[in-house]
């Protein structure tokens, strides 16, 4: 059976594509136990492993951590490809690298340019995003001078089941479930609520990520993401409406991002032409999933 190692995979994301690709593959995950920048352990494990796909997850996942820890972010996110590149290129790697990039790299687009494709201009607004642009960078410059089998994906925002709170979407499922739960009273704290974003289901996201690993081009850029925009504020009347609870809403100052980019809505017609890949889950489908993920989580843990 072939093997897929999953670098950072122990994460929300990783975990999802790990058990996607479990029917096909031998899947290694690694976490914090095998530090990318770490650049001895890296190299063991790649060599170790011999993989035929890698897929790179290790990154720090908020923007706004990168802010507080900057020097992180760069030796993570950077440092760290490199790292896993030269480990790749010293066994001889033939197989497929993944490249997971992000769509905080467009910055603020000027609404004529949504839905945003992948000849949008990059406007980076944090050092989340400045770091994303410079790993597609270096993936392609190693796909070009090295001849690598490299693809980047740049995902919008995805959600679903087994996501952290730090997220707003499932810190409001679990402050719901809480609700249903009677852990605590019906009012929540949000943050802006007049953004949208294109939200993808995560499982639709790894089923993407498998179909670039199988038919991106080496070197190219893919955007993964429905063509769908949703109000934030929408989205939350549906998940309080669904969940039968009277929820007094509050906004929290402290809870606004000052680089948050207000309108997002990307097109996957290159992703779908390339793959054949389309989003499956509906997103009312994907919120109540959350939600009883957050009430299992909960009582198991009572």
């Amino acid at each position: 059976m072939k093997r897929a190692l999953l670098i950072g995979g122990t994460g929300f994301v990783g975990c999802h594509m790990g058990r996607f690709l479990s029917e096909n593959y031998e899947v290694i995950s690694s976490g914090s136990e095998c530090d990318i920048r770490n650049k001895k352990k890296i190299t063991t494990l790649v060599d170790k492993c011999r993989p035929d796909i890698v897929v790179n997850f290790a990154f720090i996942t908020t923007v706004k951590e990168t802010f507080s820890n900057p020097e992180k972010n760069l030796e993570i996110g950077f440092h760290g490809m490199m790292n896993l590149l030269m480990a790749l290129k010293k066994i001889n790697f033939k197989g497929k690298l993944l490249n997971i990039s992000s769509s905080e790299v467009y910055g603020h687009p000027d609404i004529s340019l949504l839905p945003m494709s992948e000849k949008t201009p990059l406007k980076p607004m944090s050092p989340y995003s400045v770091v994303k642009i410079a790993v597609e960078a270096l993936c392609y410059q190693w796909s070009q001078s090295e001849n690598m089998d490299i693809v980047t994906a740049r995902p919008f925002t995805h959600i679903g089941p087994g996501q952290s709170d730090r997220f707003a979407l499932s810190n409001f499922s679990r402050q719901i479930a809480e609700m249903q739960l009677k852990m605590r009273k019906p009012i929540m704290h949000v943050g802006n609520l007049e953004s949208t974003r294109d939200f993808t289901d995560v499982r639709d996201v790894v089923r993407a990520y498998d179909l670039l690993i199988k038919f991106g081009k080496s070197g190219d850029i893919y955007n993964v993401c429905t063509g769908k925009e949703y109000k934030m504020k929408n989205l939350l009347t549906k998940m309080i409406a669904s969940s039968g609870l009277k929820v007094k809403v509050i906004k929290d100052e402290k809870l606004f991002r000052s680089t948050d980019q207000q309108r997002i809505c990307g097109s996957s017609e290159k992703l779908h032409n390339e793959t054949g890949w389309l989003s499956e889950i509906p997103v009312e489908q994907t919120l109540l999933d959350m939600v009883n993920e957050w009430k299992n989580r909960l009582t198991s843990n009572v």
